[in-house]
């Protein structure tokens, strides 16, 4: 029973039927939606947007229609597994950190609701010429990441990249986070501990208990039912819709406070006014909508740090996706495809102007493992979904009405469980060595406390050079370089076996592709552009083409192709 339910539904390069496909697509689209929806909402305070919903929407839609695009774009020539992008939280720190120098910092009156005039030119290019700057560094970065991908060079750097710079690195995305958080969730903390306690209740205590669906069987002619485990695949979705549902509740009954002044008035769903009702049926997003983007070399040398991190998590996630979806592990020219293609994902995200980039989605690759489907062409469907809905102005506005509390009980849990998903790559290293434990420990707290006391002491690291001032700023204010480069340093440069380090059972985890067979049907370029142009004598050494050696991939065998619903006689 155990093997059966470990069989795939549909691999990789199998195509469900086109009603399957939707509602599947429709299922990554929701499970990516807490996090896509979250980092606008985080970035709007630090963009000075705090009373502005409507631009707020904008910026969620936007950032939908991207993730739509740049999915497409990986799937189809990429990395060309069953794998959704969307916005990456590697970028968030950075760019606050770039957001908070002096220059940037918002001004007084845009924080206080009465003073804010959404549409006066004043305040359109207060939050513009901050987004215009992350704009530019975004950018800039990422032709960094196109130039790591498409060159090959992603391989060479994983060989001095083990957990013990990637534990630090991804755990220090999520631990300065804990202020925004924290201040979030103080508007109501009665409200914030409700959603959080729901997103509990049905992630981990009910995860398991299946909804008994009905559905109509052509082949036997009656009606069936099928498990569906409802609790597991949506519990951030469920927890932020009863949460909501609450409030409004509490709202319409005038329990919760009306005054601005007095505490719980921002659990109330009516006070971002009637940003529903003005928002646009349809809104097409087009590149540099904000303006012209600027750059400054502060914020370049931020984002790349940011750039760096979501390169090496997209690199394990291609590794498991490949496990989940029924495909070998992927050579190496199909992972420098996949960088390259999320470099011009991350280009392509700073031209729209949504203040972040875009990388590959864990929580839709843990999907593949609860639905059984690895059918690349669900993924396809939930990119045409994204890039659809991100047209649609009232869609983003919704979200934008979120009541605050709400949104802070979100981020207790999105948080906790991005710093453990960094804690969890030291399962590969020995941590009843001394050396790792310093270096793990050291690594953690020097990025915690570094950032905390140059933010206090700006003025003691004062060169005389404003440029190089502002870059010193940006990196020491970024917990996640601080910490992945002692990681990285220490790592490479204190006596350890390969054994002790982890970078042994790192590389044997992600699997040895160098000498993989049977991967062309997977991996290969689409519409045959590998066939034709790859097999010249001097492409094939062109690191992000298939290699002709490469046999053709047979997915599984035709007894593995087992029917999607589980049916109860």
């Amino acid at each position: 029973m155990d093997n059966d339910r470990n069989k795939l539904a549909y691999t990789v390069t199998d195509v469900p039927p086109w009603y399957l496909c939707i509602f599947l697509g429709i299922q990554h689209y929701l499970t990516a939606l807490g996090g896509i929806v979250a980092i606008p909402l985080i970035l709007s305070k630090e963009l000075c947007l705090t009373y502005d919903p409507l631009t707020q929407s904008h910026l969620i839609s936007t950032l939908f229609f991207v993730s739509g695009i740049c999915t497409l774009l990986q799937v189809l020539f990429g990395v060309r597994l069953p794998i959704l992008q969307g916005g990456t939280f590697s970028f968030l720190t950075p760019t606050l950190a770039m957001l908070s120098l002096p220059r940037w910092k918002c001004p007084e009156w845009t924080q206080n609701a009465t003073l804010v005039n959404a549409t006066s030119p004043v305040f359109v290019e207060v939050w513009q010429s901050r987004m215009r700057e992350v704009q530019g560094a975004i950018m800039v970065a990422s032709c960094f990441q196109i130039l790591v991908g498409f060159s090959g060079l992603i391989g060479f750097l994983m060989r001095f990249i083990g957990p013990l710079t990637i534990t630090p690195t991804i755990t220090l995305i999520a631990l300065p986070l804990f202020q925004s958080a924290g201040n979030d969730a103080g508007t109501h903390w009665g409200i914030a501990s409700m959603t959080t306690f729901f997103i509990v209740l049905f992630s981990q205590y009910l995860r398991n208990i299946p909804f008994l669906m009905p559905y109509y069987s052509k082949s036997n002619r009656k009606c069936q039912f099928s498990r569906v485990y409802f609790f597991q695949i949506f519990p951030v979705l469920l927890g932020i819709s009863i949460s909501w549902l609450i409030c409004y509740i509490l709202t319409i009954t005038d329990v919760l406070p009306s005054k601005p002044e007095t505490y719980g008035y921002f659990a109330r769903t009516d006070v971002k006014g009637d940003v529903l009702s003005r928002a646009p049926w349809f809104r097409f997003p087009y590149p540099g909508q904000w303006g012209v983007p600027t750059v400054s070399l502060e914020g370049v040398f931020g984002i790349l740090a940011g750039v760096i991190s979501s390169m090496i998590e997209s690199v394990g996630d291609y590794h498991a996706c490949a496990r989940l979806s029924g495909a070998p592990p992927p050579p190496k020219h199909a992972i420098n495809r996949g960088i390259g293609i999320e470099g011009i994902g991350c280009l392509l995200a700073g031209a729209w102007g949504t203040g972040n980039g875009t990388t590959s989605y864990s929580e839709n690759v843990g999907a593949l493992g609860i639905t059984k489907v690895g059918s690349r062409m669900v993924i396809i469907a939930g990119g045409v979904l994204m890039l659809l809905l991100g047209i649609f102005g009232k869609i983003g506005a919704v979200f934008a009405t979120i009541p605050t509390p709400v949104i802070g009980g979100m981020f207790l849990v999105m948080f906790g469980v991005i710093a453990a998903v960094g804690l969890s790559n030291l399962q590969y290293a020995d941590m009843n060595s001394s050396r790792n434990i310093f270096i793990v420990g050291f690594s953690i707290f020097s990025g915690l406390t570094i950032p905390n006391w140059v933010k206090n002491n700006t003025d003691l690291l004062e060169t005389g050079i404003v440029q190089l001032d502002q870059v010193i700023l940006v990196l020491l204010t970024t917990g996640m370089f601080v910490g992945g480069f002692l990681g990285f340093f220490l790592d490479n440069t204190i006596p350890g076996t390969k054994e002790e380090r982890g970078i042994a059972t790192w590389n044997d985890a992600s699997g040895d592709t160098e000498n993989c067979c049977d991967v062309g049907d997977v991996y290969d370029l689409p519409f045959g552009i590998g066939t034709k142009f790859c097999t010249s004598s001097w492409l094939r050494y062109v690191p992000f083409c298939p290699k002709p050696r490469e046999l053709p991939f047979v997915a599984q065998e035709n007894n593995n192709r087992n029917t999607y619903i589980e049916t109860i006689h």
